[in-house]
């Protein structure tokens, strides 16, 4: 099973950046798009930002212009960097990737553990 590895999420203040990581466990036949979402408490998952395999990217209304996702290929890593938190940023981010592990196999959805992103006011 495709494992994606979270990191960068943390408690931080209003104003204030965070960086966070996600690795693709294992190598891979190839993968499509990588993306983040992000889960409120009480509230449904939403896309936060999302990046092709070109490079072509796509936000959220609400992050436009505070957040940059990028992705370094060669790594199988994909970024999301946080600037101006503001407090309802608050929320679990998850990774996901939709990949094609093996030739032959299907483009499957993956999802990270998720990784907690806290901004106090």
């Amino acid at each position: 099973q495709l494992q994606l590895v979270e990191s960068g999420g943390g408690l931080v203040q209003a104003g204030g950046s965070l960086r966070l990581s996600c690795a693709v466990s294992r190598s891979i036949f190839s993968i499509n798009a990588m993306g983040w979402y992000r889960q409120a408490p009480g509230k449904q998952r939403e896309l936060v930002a999302v990046i092709g395999s070109s490079g072509s990217t796509n936000y959220a209304d609400s992050v436009k212009g505070r957040f940059t996702i990028s992705r370094d290929n060669g790594k199988n890593t994909v970024y999301l960097q946080m600037n101006s938190l503001k407090p309802e940023d608050t929320a679990l981010y998850y990774c996901n990737a939709k990949a094609i592990t093996k030739i032959g196999f299907p483009l499957q959805n993956f999802w990270g553990q998720g990784t907690q992103v806290t901004v106090s006011s």
